[in-house]
């Protein structure tokens, strides 16, 4: 990391003009990204024929069930495996800006879910000690993980070898994080739109972007490498927890 303390400093017309040329790149940017969501949208569907269910607070539910009364849904691969007694540290900080948001797609045609593999009576309790609203349930017993490529099948286990993020891999996790979204038709038809893995999930965390804001940006060597769950901060309320601890 460079030493932030010799950085350059000048007048404040040079600074407008270096600050006039970042910002024609930043439009730049804001145009491409327009163009790629309108890309992302534009992707074609897979049908979803297979009877997944969940598992949560409601008892059992299928796909069409998360739903609930709207059209689309955005589901969080959560990463909780059965034996562990806290979630992912990086899954527990983007799901931390989940309900911000949920505020407003609850109003805008969009379910929002967290999915896992533990059962649901082994992260019930964790979500409570973080305070989270979102809803979240099961998907043990089904194959809603492997299928979505955020679990390594039993195959891929013994091969040392999963499928993650659209790329074939040396590694079998059991535990992957991702996003996938998905689109009811009034048939009651589900399609599968748009999946995203590792750096893609970028974009879901808002704490993010204010670092990239910043002199020091986001000032890490490894991926969240900072980052612990928001009750294990020095002088948070119960950081006397020990730091992510699984069985």
């Amino acid at each position: 990391m460079s030493n932030i303390d010799s950085h350059p400093v000048v007048s404040r017309a040079e600074w407008l003009a270096a600050r006039n040329k970042h910002l024609a790149d930043e439009k730049a940017l804001t145009r491409q990204r327009d163009q790629l969501s309108a890309q992302r949208r534009a992707l074609p569907w897979v049908k979803i024929d297979k009877p997944y269910t969940f598992n949560g607070p409601d008892g059992q539910q299928t796909l069409a069930e998360l739903f609930a009364e709207n059209s689309q849904l955005i589901v969080y691969h959560f990463m909780f495996a059965k034996d562990w007694k806290e979630g992912c540290k990086g899954c527990s900080f983007l799901s931390d800006h989940l309900d911000g948001a949920n505020l407003h797609l609850a109003h805008h045609d969009i379910s929002l879910v967290a999915v896992s593999h533990a059962p649901w009576e082994a992260f019930k309790d964790f979500k409570k000690r973080m305070g989270w609203h979102f809803r979240w349930v099961s998907s043990a017993g089904s194959d809603f993980n492997e299928d979505f490529h955020v679990s390594a099948t039993d195959a891929e286990k013994a091969a040392g070898k999963m499928e993650y993020n659209y790329e074939a891999m040396d590694i079998a996790e059991e535990e992957m994080p991702g996003v996938s979204v998905f689109y009811k038709n009034g048939a009651g038809e589900i399609f599968h739109t748009y999946s995203a893995y590792a750096r893609g999930l970028d974009i879901l965390v808002g704490t993010y972007n204010y670092l990239d804001l910043t002199p020091k940006g986001r000032n890490e060597e490894e991926i969240m490498e900072w980052v612990r769950l928001h009750d294990q901060y020095e002088g948070a309320a119960g950081s006397s927890h020990c730091c992510a601890e699984k069985a």
